[in-house]
């Protein structure tokens, strides 16, 4: 078949055309058994649903009487958001029944229907248990969600949605060339987060360089309060300050070669300056105690509680960490430090990009409904709504006017604008899930920041499992265009 839409070059075999055609009246099904016959590889006996007529106000042609189905992961933003943008598509299509679900386990929850091919409309596809998107985007299980893209936009339709969104997050949906596989809805500043009031009651500011890091540090030490802390069981949150640095040290050309996955990538001095660097933070003994076994909450709340001063995290961490977060912490965010005055990048070189990816299956029943949602959400109200709610900004550009913002999210508008140009975006932990969490973060970074490594011997290990990904020809394999 031609592409003659999206959602249709993926689910529609022979045996969806001839159900649709028969449900149109178009042809009578002689028996079952000619219809096994044509059976393709798809299995499941649901079809999608009938496309709506488009106008001004449907123009992605929603049916209005199908139902959606929503599954949101249950974190750091919580679903409320998701619940208030769901009563919208609730108000423009009374008919249709919004099915929505939140849960933490994406994966055991959802790999099944994408396996047998029954997936929701909707996906929040995020957490410890995220489904790896680069196999995702491999395996042709998603839908291209260019037409949201080139839809009007809710609040301008002389605008389309492609112009509402912020720097970059666009290009984060994409892994090859054009298609939009992904829309990434938040927009997350990673980087080195702290107490303001910590620092003042140290008499300390933010730290500049790593010199300035490991005094400070010392200073920390002799009170009893630790240097860092981070998600132990986690230790891919590592490289949410460990990533920006090496860029900082090296360019962002290192970066781009450890996504390409490119011979000696790893062994590029920067990555060694960098490792070396954070390695220190452990043989000082500048590193919370125990950090190597706790959980990113649990590493959180000992942050909040004073135990130790930098924990590196993405801008979810505010809303997340919020039960536990003294009244006057003066929560606030920065890039990571500088190593030296030769390092290629200035002070305030960050990494900040869309996260919290939503997706649309190929193979979902309403695959209209599901981008309608999201065109929904990339409203101005639904963004505020967002900000105002678990304090993140959302990839709407904008979003945040007449709001009052909580030290942590304007300390990350901060640093978006001290930033600048200076705006790393490593792609590795979208591109392959699998290599960036259990591989390189778990298994080399979090070792090493354990003691179990020494610095070179991380990066070797590292290197070793970034080139059995480029070799491994069961995985897709992506570039920077």
């Amino acid at each position: 078949m031609g592409s003659t839409s999206a959602h249709k070059n993926e689910g529609l075999g022979r045996r969806d055309l001839i159900k649709r055609s028969a449900a149109l009246g178009l042809i009578t099904v002689p028996t079952m058994s000619f219809l096994s016959a044509c059976a393709s590889s798809d299995t499941s006996s649901d079809e999608t649903v009938k496309k709506g007529k488009t106008s001004a106000k449907n123009p992605l042609g929603v049916n209005a009487t199908a139902p959606l189905d929503v599954v949101i992961f249950n974190g750091g933003f919580g679903e409320q958001y998701a619940i208030d943008a769901e009563k919208q598509y609730t108000a423009a299509y009374p008919k249709a029944k919004v099915k929505h679900t939140a849960t933490q386990k994406i994966q055991s929850q959802l790999q099944p229907r994408f396996n047998g091919g029954t997936p929701p409309d909707l996906i929040d596809n995020s957490g410890a248990e995220q489904m790896d998107m680069g196999v995702l985007v491999g395996k042709k299980q998603l839908l291209d969600l260019t037409p949201l893209m080139d839809a009007p936009s809710i609040d301008d339709p002389s605008k389309k949605v492609r112009d509402t969104l912020r720097p970059g997050v666009l290009e984060m949906g994409q892994f090859d060339g054009d298609p939009v596989w992904i829309m990434n809805y938040a927009y997350t500043v990673y980087g080195v987060w702290y107490s303001q009031t910590a620092l003042d009651n140290l008499d300390a500011q933010y730290p500049e360089n790593w010199d300035d890091m490991l005094a400070l540090c010392a200073k920390a030490k002799k009170k009893g309060i630790a240097g860092w802390t981070y998600a132990g069981k986690y230790p891919y949150y590592l490289p949410f300050s460990l990533y920006p640095f090496i860029g900082k040290i090296g360019g962002r050309e290192v970066l781009d070669k450890i996504d390409n996955l490119e011979p000696n990538a790893w062994k590029d001095p920067a990555v060694k300056s960098a490792f070396e660097a954070y390695y220190e933070l452990y043989q000082k003994g500048y590193i919370l105690k125990g950090t190597p076994g706790l959980t990113h909450i649990q590493s959180q709340t000992e942050w909040t509680k004073g135990k130790a001063l930098f924990i590196p995290n993405g801008s979810w961490v505010e809303n997340e960490a919020a039960p536990t977060t003294p009244k006057d912490f003066k929560m606030m965010v920065s890039a990571p430090s500088s190593l030296d005055s030769s390092d290629k990048l200035p002070f305030g070189t960050i990494w900040a990009a869309g996260g919290e990816p939503f997706v649309v299956p190929a193979k979902a029943k309403n695959p209209e409904g599901g981008m309608e949602q999201l065109r929904i959400m990339l409203s101005e109200e639904s963004s505020k709504n967002f900000t105002k709610q678990v304090k993140s900004l959302s990839a709407f550009n904008g979003g945040t006017d007449g709001l009052t913002l909580s030290t942590a999210l304007q300390a990350g508008v901060d640093a978006l604008t001290k930033a600048g140009d200076n705006v790393v975006n490593p792609r590795l932990q979208d591109w392959y899930g699998k290599l960036q969490k259990e591989q390189i973060g778990t298994a080399g970074i979090g070792e090493m920041m354990a003691g179990r490594l020494t610095p070179t011997e991380a990066i070797k290990k590292i290197q070793g499992y970034a080139d059995a990904a480029a070799k491994d020809q069961s995985i897709k394999h992506y570039k920077h265009q």
